[in-house]
């Protein structure tokens, strides 16, 4: 039998508008203007701010590979680091934020990011990197509540939709910023200039924090020695499954027999945690709710859509990579993403009403769609300037999905009660979180066997008696006969370009094969989603007849 919840302070004299939805939720106070503008500065800067710390890693992870002499494996893992550490964060956020305040989760963890910071511009080795994105990953899940509490102290109550959309549109914001900026702080013999951006923004967040602070909110006890039991079980699973993502498409699915063990292991651990859980008698994941259809059904498309995204951040990033564009071109590129974004989440929040939010999951899924197609006329002489249009709609899905997403799952947590809460913040984040590396690993994976398949392919259709090989391998010579003397040198130089034309050449049609099922993958989505929204207005019809009947 659930036990009610024991306060642990005073309740304040609110309203009925004043009151919080939720326990550990800040009260919906009237601020005047002034101060309103103050909550939404403050809380779209946390916002940008929390996603930010990942976004630059992701925008120089080939140069810090290279600070620190790391292979592409021990690489990957640095911003895995970041994703274990966040999903782990959101198993105990929503307890502690009951039971402590969000706002000493918080800034205890900006404390401890900020120290580890300070040692880290200190201290350059691989290890000390990994931690500091395993704290970075912590504090940034409090950090995204914080920024969505800060944005909706800028609504009336009534509204407060509309700041859940703008501040979940804006977090999405972090890694195209992080593009844009990095080539003007970056310098690749001075690496304590990053860190110590990152710190500045840290110390920027928590004297905010400090400063003007959220207002109270119920605090209720809520955690019980079984739910660390679970943490210890779940958090090391999670942490093993985002390590084989990252890890297999570059040490090979077949290759490493750790691979396995360290899957095995995971799901497990995973198994056990929800076993344990479902025999609880006040579980932190209420597994009963987690396996009903309605359940089962938000979690697919959830996780869907995120791999969708990964058009972007995987197929045209990768592919202009590829073609060797550098950072500095990537920085109008990613303006437009942005733009994107910013204009996709005023849309969102424009046009929100509850009923809505299924309409703009379809569209976002549309957008996709239009992009793929977009995106498939792809050759080695494109550029960014050539992704502009595909990548502005992909940019406005991205801000168009995530708010109309999280609000048509915490309706459906909350209209099983508040103890379904804790289940739906560690569902969602969980799918976003595993949907971005399931995405860019499947993606990957494709791309590497196709890219091979097509290489073989071209290879075979080039005999070396054909007069246009023969002809293109005499043009690489005379080329190479600028640098050498030595025949052979120079036939063993045509023969590699060749082989890095051939190469480049697979990779494209590689690229257009990943597209093209990225669009496959948005063309079902897109009939599922259409076919339960018709379904669940036919099923709202026919029990409003039976009761208009009865």
């Amino acid at each position: 039998m659930e036990k009610t919840p024991r306060l642990l302070e005073p309740t304040p004299d609110w309203t009925p508008e004043e009151r919080p939805t939720l326990p550990g939720s800040p009260a919906a106070i009237a601020h005047p203007l002034p101060k309103k503008l103050i909550y939404f500065f403050i809380g779209l800067f946390i916002a940008i701010s929390g996603s930010l710390s990942n976004g630059f890693i992701t925008a120089n992870l080939p140069l810090i590979q290279g600070e620190y002499a790391l292979t592409p494996a021990e690489g990957a893992l640095i911003p895995a680091a970041y994703v274990m550490a966040n999903i782990s964060s959101n198993l105990l956020l929503f307890k502690a934020r009951q039971q402590y305040g969000l706002r000493l989760f918080s800034e205890i963890g900006l404390v401890l990011f900020i120290f580890v910071l300070v040692l880290h511009i200190f201290v350059h080795n691989f290890h000390m990197a990994l931690l500091v994105r395993i704290i970075s990953g912590w504090v940034a899940a409090p950090l995204s509540s914080l920024g969505m509490y800060y944005i909706m102290q800028a609504f009336k109550r009534e509204n407060f939709g509309r700041g859940l959309y703008l501040a979940l549109g804006f977090q999405q914001l972090g890694i195209p910023v992080a593009w844009i900026i990095s080539p003007y702080i970056v310098n690749v013999n001075d690496w304590t200039v990053l860190y110590t951006f990152e710190l500045g923004l840290a110390l920027c967040c928590l004297a905010m924090v400090v400063s003007v602070k959220l207002p109270r909110s119920m605090r209720i006890e809520v955690f019980e020695k079984q739910d660390f039991f679970t943490f210890l079980l779940l958090a090391p699973g999670f942490a093993l499954l985002c390590i084989v993502l990252t890890q297999g498409p570059i040490l090979w699915w077949f290759q490493e027999k750790w691979l396995g063990y360290a899957l095995i292991a995971g799901f497990s651990l995973i198994v056990i945690g929800l076993t344990y859980e479902h025999f609880r008698v006040n579980p932190l994941i209420i597994t009963r709710w987690l396996g009903s259809s309605t359940m089962l059904k938000f979690i697919f498309g959830a996780l869907t859509i995120r791999i969708l995204m990964s058009e972007q951040s995987y197929a045209a990033v990768n592919f202009l990579k590829a073609m060797g564009m550098g950072p500095d071109q990537f920085v109008t590129f990613y303006m437009v993403i942005a733009l994107g974004i910013v204009s996709g989440t005023i849309f969102s929040a424009l046009t929100f009403k509850r009923e809505r939010a299924v309409l703009h999951l379809i569209g976002a899924v549309v957008l996709i769609l239009i992009a793929c197609a977009l995106d498939y006329h792809l050759t080695s002489d494109v550029r960014p300037e050539n992704f502009y249009r595909s990548q502005f709609l992909v940019g406005f899905a991205s801000g168009m999905f995530i708010g109309p997403l999280l609000l048509t799952g915490m309706i459906r947590a909350l209209q099983k009660g508040p103890t379904h809460m804790v289940t739906f913040v560690v569902l969602f984040s969980a799918t976003q979180s595993f949907g971005g590396l399931v995405g860019n690993s499947f993606f990957s994976t494709y791309q590497k066997i196709r890219t091979q398949n097509y290489s073989v392919e071209i290879i075979s259709d080039l005999p070396r008696t054909d007069p246009t090989v023969e002809q293109r391998i005499a043009t690489y010579q005379k080329s190479a006969g600028k640098y050498t003397l030595d025949q052979s040198l120079e036939q063993n130089q045509a023969v590699r370009n060749l082989n890095q034309v051939v190469t480049r050449e697979a990779q494209v049609r590689a690229y257009k094969d990943v597209i093209a099922l990225n669009g496959i993958f948005a063309i079902v989505l897109f009939i599922w989603g259409v076919f339960n929204m018709l379904w669940n207005k036919y099923q709202l019809k026919k029990q409003q007849q039976m009761i208009n009947s009865s």
